[in-house]
Protein backbone atom coordinates (compact mmCIF):
# COMPACT_ATOMS: atom_id res chain seq x y z
CA UNK A 1 0.00 0.00 0.00
CA UNK A 2 1.24 3.48 -0.87
CA UNK A 3 2.58 5.58 2.01
CA UNK A 4 -0.01 8.35 2.37
CA UNK A 5 1.34 10.04 5.51
CA UNK A 6 2.29 13.30 3.82
CA UNK A 7 -1.12 13.69 2.21
CA UNK A 8 -2.80 12.80 5.52
CA UNK A 9 -0.89 15.57 7.32
CA UNK A 10 -1.71 18.01 4.53
CA UNK A 11 -5.40 17.13 4.79
CA UNK A 12 -5.34 17.78 8.53
CA UNK A 13 -3.75 21.20 8.05
CA UNK A 14 -6.34 22.12 5.42
CA UNK A 15 -9.11 21.00 7.75
CA UNK A 16 -7.89 23.35 10.49
CA UNK A 17 -7.92 26.19 7.96
CA UNK A 18 -11.55 25.35 7.28
CA UNK A 19 -12.32 25.36 11.02
CA UNK A 20 -11.41 29.05 11.23
CA UNK A 21 -14.17 30.00 8.80
CA UNK A 22 -16.74 27.48 9.98
CA UNK A 23 -19.27 29.66 11.78
CA UNK A 24 -21.49 26.89 13.20
CA UNK A 25 -18.46 24.96 14.47
CA UNK A 26 -16.94 28.04 16.11
CA UNK A 27 -20.29 28.96 17.66
CA UNK A 28 -20.71 25.45 19.04
CA UNK A 29 -17.19 25.49 20.50
CA UNK A 30 -17.77 28.87 22.14
CA UNK A 31 -21.06 27.70 23.60
CA UNK A 32 -19.50 24.58 25.03
CA UNK A 33 -16.62 26.57 26.52
CA UNK A 34 -18.99 28.99 28.22
CA UNK A 35 -21.21 26.31 29.70
CA UNK A 36 -18.38 23.94 30.62
CA UNK A 37 -16.49 26.72 32.39
CA UNK A 38 -19.62 27.47 34.39
CA UNK A 39 -20.02 23.77 35.21
CA UNK A 40 -16.33 23.38 36.20
CA UNK A 41 -15.92 20.64 33.61
CA UNK A 42 -12.12 20.63 33.86
CA UNK A 43 -12.30 19.47 37.49
CA UNK A 44 -13.66 16.04 36.49
CA UNK A 45 -10.49 14.34 35.23
CA UNK A 46 -7.51 12.48 36.70
CA UNK A 47 -4.08 11.65 35.31
CA UNK A 48 -2.65 8.40 36.68
CA UNK A 49 -4.69 8.74 39.85
CA UNK A 50 -4.48 12.45 40.70
CA UNK A 51 -6.86 15.27 39.69
CA UNK A 52 -5.36 17.21 36.79
CA UNK A 53 -7.88 20.10 36.52
CA UNK A 54 -7.33 20.68 32.82
CA UNK A 55 -9.43 20.29 29.69
CA UNK A 56 -8.60 16.95 28.04
CA UNK A 57 -7.98 18.79 24.77
CA UNK A 58 -5.25 20.90 26.39
CA UNK A 59 -3.66 17.82 27.93
CA UNK A 60 -3.57 16.23 24.49
CA UNK A 61 -1.95 19.36 23.05
CA UNK A 62 0.72 19.33 25.76
CA UNK A 63 1.43 15.68 24.94
CA UNK A 64 2.07 16.61 21.29
CA UNK A 65 4.28 19.55 22.28
CA UNK A 66 6.36 17.52 24.73
CA UNK A 67 6.80 14.61 22.34
CA UNK A 68 7.87 16.93 19.51
CA UNK A 69 10.15 19.31 21.42
CA UNK A 70 11.55 16.73 23.90
CA UNK A 71 12.33 18.98 26.89
CA UNK A 72 14.56 17.78 29.74
CA UNK A 73 12.93 19.99 32.36
CA UNK A 74 9.34 21.24 32.60
CA UNK A 75 8.73 24.12 35.00
CA UNK A 76 5.15 24.49 36.20
CA UNK A 77 3.74 27.33 38.28
CA UNK A 78 0.63 26.20 40.12
CA UNK A 79 0.47 22.68 41.56
CA UNK A 80 -3.14 22.43 42.80
CA UNK A 81 -3.84 18.71 43.38
CA UNK A 82 -0.77 17.46 41.55
CA UNK A 83 -2.18 15.80 38.46
CA UNK A 84 -0.43 18.14 36.05
CA UNK A 85 2.94 17.35 37.65
CA UNK A 86 2.22 13.65 37.27
CA UNK A 87 1.21 14.13 33.64
CA UNK A 88 4.45 15.98 32.83
CA UNK A 89 6.53 13.44 34.74
CA UNK A 90 4.89 10.57 32.85
CA UNK A 91 5.61 12.19 29.51
CA UNK A 92 9.24 12.84 30.47
CA UNK A 93 9.59 9.23 31.64
CA UNK A 94 8.31 8.12 28.24
CA UNK A 95 10.89 10.34 26.50
CA UNK A 96 13.66 8.81 28.60
CA UNK A 97 12.41 5.32 27.79
CA UNK A 98 12.35 5.93 24.06
CA UNK A 99 15.77 7.61 24.14
CA UNK A 100 17.20 4.61 25.98
CA UNK A 101 15.69 2.18 23.49
CA UNK A 102 17.07 4.16 20.56
CA UNK A 103 20.51 4.15 22.18
CA UNK A 104 20.30 0.40 22.71
CA UNK A 105 20.67 0.33 26.50
CA UNK A 106 18.41 -0.39 29.44
CA UNK A 107 17.77 3.03 30.88
CA UNK A 108 18.84 6.56 31.78
CA UNK A 109 20.99 7.13 34.90
CA UNK A 110 18.96 8.65 37.74
CA UNK A 111 21.02 11.85 37.76
CA UNK A 112 20.26 12.43 34.07
CA UNK A 113 16.55 11.69 34.13
CA UNK A 114 14.20 14.33 32.82
CA UNK A 115 12.17 15.97 35.57
CA UNK A 116 9.45 18.43 36.52
CA UNK A 117 9.80 21.43 38.83
CA UNK A 118 6.50 22.55 40.33
CA UNK A 119 6.02 25.85 42.17
CA UNK A 120 3.09 26.84 44.37
CA UNK A 121 2.51 29.50 47.02
CA UNK A 122 0.76 26.99 49.28
CA UNK A 123 1.34 23.26 48.80
CA UNK A 124 -1.29 21.69 51.01
CA UNK A 125 -0.09 18.74 53.06
CA UNK A 126 -2.49 16.20 51.54
CA UNK A 127 -1.58 17.28 47.99
CA UNK A 128 2.14 17.12 48.76
CA UNK A 129 1.70 13.63 50.21
CA UNK A 130 -0.24 12.48 47.14
CA UNK A 131 2.57 13.63 44.84
CA UNK A 132 5.42 12.39 47.03
CA UNK A 133 3.93 8.90 47.33
CA UNK A 134 3.18 8.56 43.61
CA UNK A 135 5.34 6.10 41.61
CA UNK A 136 6.63 9.04 39.52
CA UNK A 137 7.62 11.15 42.55
CA UNK A 138 11.33 10.64 41.84
CA UNK A 139 11.00 12.83 38.75
CA UNK A 140 9.31 15.71 40.58
CA UNK A 141 10.70 18.59 42.62
CA UNK A 142 8.27 20.88 44.42
CA UNK A 143 9.12 24.43 45.51
CA UNK A 144 6.81 26.22 47.94
CA UNK A 145 6.71 29.99 47.55
CA UNK A 146 5.60 32.84 45.34
CA UNK A 147 6.67 32.06 41.78
CA UNK A 148 7.63 35.73 41.31
CA UNK A 149 9.92 35.75 44.38
CA UNK A 150 13.55 36.15 43.20
CA UNK A 151 14.63 33.52 45.75
CA UNK A 152 12.22 30.99 44.25
CA UNK A 153 13.41 31.78 40.73
CA UNK A 154 17.03 31.35 41.84
CA UNK A 155 16.21 27.95 43.33
CA UNK A 156 14.62 26.86 40.06
CA UNK A 157 17.54 28.16 38.00
CA UNK A 158 20.05 26.26 40.13
CA UNK A 159 18.24 23.02 39.35
CA UNK A 160 18.69 23.39 35.57
CA UNK A 161 21.90 22.50 33.78
CA UNK A 162 22.97 24.72 30.91
CA UNK A 163 22.64 21.99 28.28
CA UNK A 164 19.10 21.00 29.25
CA UNK A 165 16.06 21.84 27.16
CA UNK A 166 13.39 23.69 29.15
CA UNK A 167 9.63 24.08 28.78
CA UNK A 168 7.45 26.29 31.02
CA UNK A 169 3.75 26.06 31.95
CA UNK A 170 2.17 29.02 33.77
CA UNK A 171 -1.02 28.18 35.66
CA UNK A 172 -1.03 29.90 39.06
CA UNK A 173 -2.70 33.23 39.84
CA UNK A 174 -4.39 34.52 36.68
CA UNK A 175 -4.23 38.29 37.25
CA UNK A 176 -2.53 40.41 34.60
CA UNK A 177 0.23 41.67 36.90
CA UNK A 178 1.12 38.23 38.23
CA UNK A 179 1.25 36.54 34.84
CA UNK A 180 3.31 39.39 33.35
CA UNK A 181 5.84 38.93 36.15
CA UNK A 182 5.91 35.17 35.59
CA UNK A 183 6.44 35.64 31.86
CA UNK A 184 9.26 38.12 32.42
CA UNK A 185 10.96 35.75 34.88
CA UNK A 186 10.35 32.28 33.45
CA UNK A 187 9.93 32.69 29.69
CA UNK A 188 13.66 33.50 29.29
CA UNK A 189 14.41 30.01 30.68
CA UNK A 190 12.62 28.39 27.73
CA UNK A 191 14.93 26.84 25.17
CA UNK A 192 14.58 28.03 21.54
CA UNK A 193 12.16 25.71 19.79
CA UNK A 194 10.36 24.89 23.05
CA UNK A 195 7.18 26.39 24.47
CA UNK A 196 5.86 28.53 27.27
CA UNK A 197 2.21 27.51 27.78
CA UNK A 198 0.06 30.18 29.45
CA UNK A 199 -3.23 28.79 30.72
CA UNK A 200 -6.62 30.45 31.20
CA UNK A 201 -6.20 33.11 28.53
CA UNK A 202 -9.85 32.17 27.88
CA UNK A 203 -10.84 34.55 30.68
CA UNK A 204 -10.51 37.42 28.21
CA UNK A 205 -13.19 35.90 25.95
CA UNK A 206 -16.04 35.85 28.46
CA UNK A 207 -17.75 38.33 30.72
CA UNK A 208 -16.81 38.49 34.39
CA UNK A 209 -20.00 36.65 35.40
CA UNK A 210 -18.48 33.42 34.05
CA UNK A 211 -15.75 33.68 36.73
CA UNK A 212 -17.60 34.93 39.82
CA UNK A 213 -15.64 35.83 42.95
CA UNK A 214 -12.26 35.79 41.21
CA UNK A 215 -9.65 38.59 41.18
CA UNK A 216 -9.27 38.23 37.40
CA UNK A 217 -11.68 39.27 34.66
CA UNK A 218 -11.85 40.65 31.14
CA UNK A 219 -9.04 43.18 30.84
CA UNK A 220 -7.13 41.62 33.74
CA UNK A 221 -6.03 38.08 32.93
CA UNK A 222 -3.37 35.88 31.29
CA UNK A 223 -4.32 36.97 27.74
CA UNK A 224 -3.76 40.65 28.53
CA UNK A 225 -0.46 39.62 30.11
CA UNK A 226 0.55 37.67 26.98
CA UNK A 227 -0.15 40.70 24.79
CA UNK A 228 1.90 42.92 27.09
CA UNK A 229 4.78 40.44 27.10
CA UNK A 230 4.84 39.83 23.35
CA UNK A 231 4.88 43.57 22.69
CA UNK A 232 8.20 43.68 24.56
CA UNK A 233 9.81 40.34 23.72
CA UNK A 234 10.24 39.32 20.08
CA UNK A 235 11.79 35.95 20.97
CA UNK A 236 8.32 34.40 21.29
CA UNK A 237 5.31 34.11 19.03
CA UNK A 238 1.85 32.61 19.45
CA UNK A 239 1.48 29.21 17.82
CA UNK A 240 -2.14 29.71 16.76
CA UNK A 241 -2.28 26.36 14.97
CA UNK A 242 -2.58 24.57 18.32
CA UNK A 243 -5.62 26.48 19.57
CA UNK A 244 -7.20 26.49 16.12
CA UNK A 245 -7.26 22.72 15.88
CA UNK A 246 -8.28 22.14 19.51
CA UNK A 247 -11.37 24.36 19.28
CA UNK A 248 -11.92 23.65 23.00
CA UNK A 249 -9.05 25.13 25.03
CA UNK A 250 -8.51 27.43 27.99
CA UNK A 251 -5.22 28.55 26.45
CA UNK A 252 -6.28 30.14 23.16
CA UNK A 253 -3.39 32.40 22.18
CA UNK A 254 -1.40 31.05 25.12
CA UNK A 255 0.84 28.50 23.40
CA UNK A 256 3.98 30.59 23.00
CA UNK A 257 6.85 29.15 20.99
CA UNK A 258 10.34 30.52 21.46
CA UNK A 259 11.63 31.24 17.97
CA UNK A 260 14.85 33.13 18.77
Amino acid sequence: MKDDRESFIAERAARVEDYRDDGPLQEAAEGFMRESLRARYSYQFDWLGLPIIQYPQDVFALQEIIWTTRPDVIIETGIARGGSLIFSASMLALLDLTDAERAGHAGVPVADRRRVVGIDLDIRAHNRQAVETHPLAGRIEMVEGDSTDPAVLDEVRRSIRSEQRVMVCLDSSHTHDHVVKELDLYAPLVTPGCYCAVFDTVIEEFETAVFPGRPWSQGNNPMTAVRDFLARDSRFEIDASISDKLLLTVARGGFLKRVA
